[in-house]
């Protein structure tokens, strides 16, 4: 569990962040894309990349982990609210779900294009979960952004040509 203590605030420690931000590299690189970093982070976490015939595609990536302590309450919308520090119109917007029993992966890891993320007053918002009885889960309507496939439907777009 993320208590005070561990990280020094009520909400996730930045090295959470991190590990949110490598975990969904390792998913992509075990899907055949190929992932760059930033020298500095600052817009997306990553870039990601792989061959589609004579082009390739090529994505901006940012992560936006979601990590739910005990005493979260039951949430009819549940993912990201906050600031946004980029946007492009091929992007993905990743949204892994931790729990406090699941702090090792998440649960689940929504994979959003630039179109689902929406302005709000307090920056932008893209909630595709729900949290019920302690645990996060697809909202209806949602669940093909989930999972293996959400992320290829991201494979069906030809981004930058080779040639």
């Amino acid at each position: 569990m993320l208590t005070d203590e561990a990280t020094g605030s009520t909400g996730a420690p930045q090295t959470r962040d991190y590990f949110a931000e490598m975990y969904v590299a390792g998913i992509l690189a075990d899907a055949g894309w190929d992932v760059y970093f930033p020298r500095r982070d600052k817009g997306f976490d990553m870039i990601i990349s792989r061959p589609s015939g004579a082009s390739t595609i090529v994505r901006p990536v940012q992560v936006k982990g979601k990590y739910s302590t005990d005493e979260k309450t039951d949430k009819a919308r549940y993912g990201y609210v906050g600031r946004v520090t980029a946007f492009h119109n091929d992007m993905i917007l990743a949204i892994p779900y931790f729990t406090s029993q699941s702090l090792g992966a998440p649960m689940l890891i929504a994979w959003m294009p630039r179109a689902e993320i929406k302005q709000h007053k307090k920056g932008w918002r893209c909630e595709p979960a729900r949290f019920v009885e302690g645990v996060p889960e697809a909202r209806p309507g949602f669940a093909h952004f989930f999972g293996s496939a959400g992320l290829s439907a991201f494979e069906a777009e030809v981004g930058i040509s080779n040639i």
